[in-house]
């Protein structure tokens, strides 16, 4: 994402690190600062004089991390504020009620809207499931490269939309550089002011697994009869990955969250329910197996769990 705002020359960044971050930063960032989150002070001084705060936290970070940060960019005036979203689609109440990580992601919506009226808004990017992360996990997509074995859920034909990393990164560099207003001050869907509090949805990829099977054989020369192919119905493999979580297997939150978007009430393919912006911020399809290619290249240097 970085990269690919520093490709445009438009923006002058600021990357925050904690104290004791080891992370390697890219090259050509503007400025580094350095926080601490027991200090919100730390984060205050290092938002001022910003006009947008791109949230990308792991996953395992502490929940408050967010709002913390939150906090301090509308105290530091901060107009636009793009919460750690980058998921599904999350304004699906039927997948947010089954997928409560994701229903975590509405709150921060909603209090950004809340605690910064008159003065600073969200934009929400809807990106999907990144590709190259979730065909890399068996306990994801179903897919075990090592093994040669994929599991379809239900009939494997369900089509959902995703994004590839660098997608990502290009949607935020082209959406950022949308002028602030329209001219005359008009709303218009032009401007970024137009998506002030709203949720906008990217995606560079939309396909079922019997898609992503077809790309995995091209890709590896390999043929269907090489692979065990097992089928699974959807709603009981999520279920069974809320039962793992529950027991303390994380790879269960694997299963949880990736089949509910494979189930038929088509919530995992936001390019068809809710469309996209990907035509007015003049952004291209990834190449299948290309993404596919990526996937199996991180499968083969990421240990995952089952």
């Amino acid at each position: 994402m970085t990269l690919s705002l520093l490709a445009t020359g438009l923006f002058t960044t600021t990357a925050l690190t904690r104290n004791d971050a080891q992370t390697s930063l890219p090259a050509g960032i503007h400025t580094t600062k350095q926080i601490d989150y027991t200090n919100p002070s730390t984060l205050v001084a290092a938002l001022q004089n910003q006009d947008v705060l791109i949230i990308t936290l792991s996953g395992t970070a502490p929940k408050d991390d967010q709002y913390k940060l939150i906090d301090a960019a509308i105290q530091a005036g901060v107009r636009f504020i793009m919460p750690n979203e980058w998921s599904p689609d999350t304004a699906d109440e039927a997948l947010c009620r089954d997928v409560p990580m994701f229903g975590y992601k509405v709150g921060v919506r909603d209090y950004i809207a809340e605690k910064g009226k008159g003065k600073t808004s969200y934009i929400a990017m809807t990106t999907g499931f990144w590709y190259e992360w979730m065909l890399a996990m068996p306990a994801a997509y179903g897919f075990d490269f090592g093994k040669k074995s994929v599991v379809f859920f239900d009939e494997g034909e369900t089509v959902i939309s995703h994004s590839t990393l660098p997608h990502v990164g290009r949607a935020v560099a082209a959406l950022l550089s949308l002028p602030i207003e329209a001219d005359g001050g008009e709303d218009a869907p032009g401007c970024l002011t137009h998506y002030a509090n709203k949720q906008v949805y990217t995606c560079s990829l939309t396909a079922s697994q019997k898609d992503m099977f077809a790309s995995v054989l091209r890709v590896t020369g390999s043929k269907e009869e090489d692979w065990q192919v097992t089928y699974e119905s959807a709603k009981e493999r999520h279920e069974e990955g809320l039962r793992a979580m529950k027991g303390g297997d994380w790879s269960g939150m694997a299963r949880a969250m990736a089949t509910r978007v494979f189930y038929k009430d088509e919530c995992g393919n936001f390019e068809k329910t809710r469309g996209t912006l990907d035509g007015l911020l003049g952004l291209q399809e990834d190449d299948l197996d290309e993404a596919t290619r990526a996937a199996i290249k991180r499968s083969q240097e990421v240990k995952f769990g089952h």
